[in-house]
């Protein structure tokens, strides 16, 4: 597994960072769309923003996650994004993970485990595959609570609209 301990000032920074992704599920929820958001940061600054944008862009690929690497790479115009961290309030699933890998991303921290797509650790483990030439470190479980009471908030709602 590529999670490793954690001194507590970096534990600390992770909570910082995941706060501004909670901030982008929060403006996804308010557009209506599933509360997940997403940052990337490198050497302490914020390289893209991300949230959750399928409906508004009638795109399936319009993720919290692959939003922040879009804007990252446009931020440093590169493609490759190495020595960053992406913080994601939900474990990224599969179409997410790949993208990580390929923009090359050190670590990945992310907020709720997603028992239904997750790519990270619930059910693929994407970035630890040995086949792959990129390895990419994660934790997970940074501010899982509030980010999965937002998902579940979000989605009680949803359902009590339902006639």
């Amino acid at each position: 597994m590529s999670e490793t301990p954690m001194p507590d000032d970096a534990r600390a920074a992770d909570r910082y960072w995941m706060g501004l992704a909670l901030d982008q599920a929060r403006a996804a929820e308010a557009a209506g769309e599933v509360p997940v958001g997403a940052v990337v940061v490198r050497d302490g600054v914020v390289l893209g923003y991300g949230r959750n944008g399928p409906i508004e862009a009638a795109d399936a690929t319009a993720h919290a996650e692959i939003a922040a690497i879009r804007a990252a790479c446009r931020m440093v115009d590169n493609y490759r994004l190495p020595g960053a961290t992406l913080y994601c309030t939900l474990e990224p699933c599969a179409m997410c993970a790949g993208a990580i890998g390929h923009a090359r991303i050190a670590r990945v921290v992310y907020g709720a485990d997603d028992f239904r797509a997750g790519a990270v650790h619930s059910i693929f483990q994407v970035l630890d595959e040995p086949r792959l030439n990129h390895r990419v470190a994660h934790t997970g479980g940074v501010l899982a609570e509030a980010s999965a009471d937002l998902l579940r908030v979000f989605f009680r709602a949803r359902r009590a609209a339902r006639p």
